[in-house]
């Protein structure tokens, strides 16, 4: 990814009426900040230069390119049809530019870059916090930032190049993106060690209905899942409902509360004996675990290196399950 304060030397040439247009450096950075910001004002501030700097060139572009790029809002400014071309030919270009630079430095035997992760909240504070502090102790001078959505955002993220990758559950299908890998993991009951249920090795979903429910809101995939598991013409009626894993996994340690997870999710809670897991059986209900990238362009060496190692520590701790 590149930021504001690169010194970008890149430029593109675009096509119009008049000829060539020639956009260089300075003028990709403003109109990719403004296209970020919703507004010149807020991307001039970012960008330390003046709004009428900013202005000018977006105004020079739209006369040159005899089509508006922003359409001006009472709240800001919005990306045309032809912006939004435009944009996504910048960004590819900024990108091309900054895998180039960190290509040539990964040469020179330097190492360093930045990578930008969009992932879950529920992957975020467990797996991935677990996986990016290991990655940190081999590879300090290695940037990373994490971005957190669900899993349409997530995949949008990746997809409009403002993460390099994403790691997260029950991604679409994109033709914008290459998938790099993919875990499934079957569901099963989470509860508390003093449950009845317990002590079973292996527990089906109609056994776990006549027990309070406590289930993932709508707005995330892994109700659909649930639901996929549930028998047929059973209804599902949870007494709570939530986007947050936290809270679903507070309540399953408080008798007779029922959860349902997989197990990469509840292995920290099972090595301290505060949650038992036990395994759904009579459903083919899987979570999958995805890895993605951009379908065009090719990822950064730091980028590609910690796609690798993610990969790695996800298939140990697959297996371990």
């Amino acid at each position: 990814m590149v930021r504001c304060g690169d010194i970008v030397e890149q430029s593109i040439r675009l096509p119009s009426g008049n000829g060539p247009i020639m956009l260089h450096g300075r003028a990709l950075r403003y109109i990719d900040e403004v296209a970020r910001q919703g507004s010149i004002r807020k991307a001039a501030k970012t960008l330390h230069v003046a709004a009428s700097a900013v202005n000018r060139y977006i105004l020079e572009l739209e006369e040159e390119l005899q089509a508006p790029i922003f359409e001006r809002l009472p709240r800001g400014l919005k990306l045309t049809s032809s912006g939004e071309i435009l944009i996504q030919h910048i960004r590819e270009t900024l990108q091309a530019h900054q895998r180039m630079r960190a290509q040539i430095q990964s040469l020179k035997g330097l190492n360093r870059g930045e990578v930008v992760l969009a992932t879950m909240a529920t992957l975020a504070a467990g797996r991935i916090a677990e996986i990016v502090a290991a990655y940190r102790e081999k590879h300090p001078q290695v940037s990373l930032r994490i971005m957190v959505g669900d899993r349409t955002t997530v995949a949008e993220m990746v997809a409009l190049g403002q993460a390099d990758l994403a790691i997260a559950y029950n991604l679409p299908d994109d033709s914008r993106l290459q998938r790099a890998a993919e875990f499934r993991h079957a569901l099963g009951a989470v509860v508390a060690p003093a449950h009845p249920l317990a002590n079973r090795k292996t527990v089906r979903m109609s056994d776990c209905l006549l027990y309070p429910l406590v289930l993932a809101d709508r707005s995330l995939s892994l109700r659909e899942v649930v639901e996929a598991a549930a028998p047929a013409r059973a209804t599902l009626v949870p007494v709570v409902e939530t986007n947050s894993m936290e809270l679903m996994k507070r309540l399953a340690r408080t008798t007779p509360h029922i959860t349902f997870l997989n197990r990469l999710d509840v292995d920290r809670e099972m090595a301290t004996g505060d949650l038992v897991f036990i395994p759904l059986t009579g459903t083919g209900s899987l979570q999958r675990l995805n890895i993605l990238h951009r379908a065009r362009g090719s990822l950064s060496p730091a980028g590609s290196h910690f796609m690798q190692f993610a990969q790695e520590r996800l298939l140990a701790s697959f297996d371990e399950s």
